[in-house]
Order: structure tokens, then sequence, then C-alpha cells
């Protein structure tokens, strides 16, 4: 298989996480087509036998880090959010709840949502995600343990832990989420 039929294989799993990083369908879209056009003009720095799909989703995340060091207006519309964007489940309750999830995801420290989004929603190891992010995979498992016990207070769960949270109460609050059961 060519280098460009690989890449375009993993185009739509591109989209996915240039959405969820951004929260913004333009920007993603910008991002995806910068990152695929770095990709082909780097190609020959590609290693045949690795990891691909790590490398391109490496090449994009430093792209949206360059990109949001240079952005001003990181504001995300509730109109035009992510959560409005993704598709949701047929039934009504579903939908509310995945709204809530998707909602509480973007509250996540972005160091938090990437390693979310990589192992959970990409199915990524920890060792491919480690390599995405330039971090050792330990710092990926503590940094996705703490998302999840973020995750866990927006949505109004206990603390599986200790029984406190890292969590500051600002951040719960800041999210609004009905208790649906």
């Amino acid at each position: 298989m060519s280098f460009e039929t690989e890449l375009l294989a993993h185009l739509p799993q591109l989209r996915r996480y240039a959405r969820a990083l951004t929260g913004d369908r333009a920007w993603a879209d910008d991002l995806v087509q910068d990152a695929t056009e770095r990709a082909l003009g780097r190609s020959k720095a590609f290693r045949a036998g690795t990891n691909l799909r790590a490398w391109l989703f490496t090449i994009m995340r430093n792209l949206y880090i360059d990109q949001l060091r240079g952005r001003r207006d990181i504001a995300v519309d509730d109109e035009t959010a992510p959560w409005r964007q993704m598709a949701a489940p047929v039934g009504e309750v579903d939908g509310l709840v995945l709204r809530d999830v998707q909602r509480a995801l973007y509250c996540l420290p972005v160091e938090q949502r990437e390693v979310m989004l990589l192992v959970c929603v990409e199915e990524m190891s920890y060792q491919e995600a480690s390599v995405v992010l330039n971090v050792p995979a330990g710092t990926v498992m503590s940094r996705l343990s703490r998302a999840r016990e973020h995750m866990r207070v927006l949505l109004g769960e206990e603390p599986q832990r200790r029984g406190t949270s890292s969590v500051s109460p600002a951040s719960a609050s800041s999210l609004k989420v009905v208790n649906r059961t």
C-alpha cells in the first residue's frame, strides 16, 4: 500500500481528532489540511514499518499547538460547539447523556482531553498515545486517570479514590449537568 493510500485511510480519524481538539469545524478542517500537506511534504522522513497513524497524529497535534499559541479567539459558541456537531444516539435520553459527556469533555484541561481522545475515542494504546504526545507512557496513564476523575466530578458522580477530587469546585460548577437518574 502506498504512503498516500495509507494517509487517506487515516483521514476520518484525523478529522474526528481535529474536531475534538479545536471545537470548531472550520479550524479542524484547516488543521487536517495543514497536517496532510505537511505529511505529504515530509513523506520521505517517514520510516516504513513504523506507526503511520501515530506519526500523522503527532504532526497534527504539533500544528494544533503552534496554531493555539497564535490564536486569541478560542471561545466555543454553544450553537456551533462540537457536542452539537457530533452524531447523537436515536434515543432522547441517550442524546442528553451524550451531550453532557461531550460538554464535560470540553471542560477538561487540554492535556487531559488529548489523552481521553487518543486512548478512549481513537483506541490508541498508552504507548501510541505517548508517542503522539511526546511524553512517557506513565504520564499518559496519570493524565488519563486525572481526566477520568475530572469527568466523574463534572458529571456529578463520586470520585472513586480517597473520597476527594483534585477538580476545583469552580470548574465543576461551570458545567451545569442535570442528574438524569
